[in-house]
């Protein structure tokens, strides 16, 4: 049995339901429920400075920045609708400060590990062929697996190795192809796809009925190629290969703003990221390697 709820909180959560996805004014009543036990009463009078105290018990409890920014989110929409329907004239959420969220560094493949899944691929049938060109163009080009699925033959130019890529937002861009994945994409061209092309698709990975690829075929291939090469199946998808792009090209010297329009990023802080990862790297090379950085502190005498 629903318990009873603060008539404006129902009015919020009818007007929402009538735009929003059930599970979203599901989980808009239940943080509105809580706000509304923590104050001993409706929210609709409350002031910033009493939901300035939720937030602060609410990381006092312990939950996580995630769950913290979700139930913010829900409040400062319930009363923005109040501010519409003119109950309030005032958002007393708006200016609510949040916990910053740690974003976690992408996790990479190291260089011979790359190696490694792309060895597995070796073969001359065209689904060998395929798959090495798949891996080859998703670490060479840094390539989102939607944008790699999503390529044309058209896309690709093996002359000039550019790969012509539609990424978020619709937005264009050109990568550089290295030699390797040129090479790979060639033979796959030249010797696999035209035996599983029966279909006559413009797109460039073709799966064995003749369809185009899918994200999820995709998925299935690096997965299988991983468990070949003997890494964890589990630890490999397409993203990660894209992580290890941008990380051993940070790490080989590439500079921040190249390697943030390879990757079709809109924010650099998003591609600096890449740079954590290096740093952290190199601090585990060196205490790894250093005959100083080895040793214990000697007793002082």
């Amino acid at each position: 049995m629903t318990e009873p709820i603060d008539p404006a909180v129902e009015s919020f959560l009818l007007l929402g339901a009538t735009r929003l996805a059930p599970r979203t004014v599901e989980a808009y009543r239940q943080d509105l429920v809580q706000l509304a036990a923590f104050l001993g009463g409706s929210p609709a009078a409350a002031t910033t400075e009493r939901l300035a105290e939720y937030v602060a018990r609410m990381r006092a409890d312990g939950l996580a920045a995630t769950t913290i920014a979700r139930r913010v989110a829900a409040i400062r929409s319930f009363y923005r609708h109040q501010v519409l329907v003119g109950a309030r004239t005032d958002n007393p959420a708006a200016e609510l400060e949040l916990p910053r969220r740690r974003r976690a560094l992408p996790k990479t493949l190291s260089p011979g590990e790359v190696e490694r899944l792309i060895d597995a691929a070796n073969g001359v049938t065209p689904r060998a062929l395929r798959d090495q060109a798949l891996v080859e163009l998703l670490y060479g080009a840094g390539l989102r697996v939607s944008e790699a699925v999503g390529l044309d033959k058209a896309g690709v130019d093996l002359d000039d190795r550019l790969v012509r890529v539609i990424g978020k937002g619709s937005k264009e861009r050109i990568v550089p192809l290295g030699r390797p994945a040129a090479e790979a994409l060639a033979r796959y061209l030249a010797r696999g796809r035209p035996f599983i092309d029966t279909r006559h698709r413009p797109e460039l990975f073709l799966n064995a009925r003749g369809g185009g690829l899918t994200r999820a075929g995709a998925f299935l291939i690096l997965r299988k190629l991983a468990d070949k090469a003997g890494l964890e199946p589990g630890r490999v998808h397409p993203h990660l290969l894209r992580h290890s792009f941008a990380t051993h090209l940070l790490e080989g010297g590439a500079d921040l703003r190249s390697v943030q329009e390879m990757l079709g990023h809109a924010d650099l802080a998003t591609t600096e990221l890449y740079t954590h990862v290096s740093d952290r790297r190199r601090r585990e090379l060196y205490y790894q390697a250093h005959p100083h950085a080895k040793k214990k502190n000697p007793t002082r005498r």
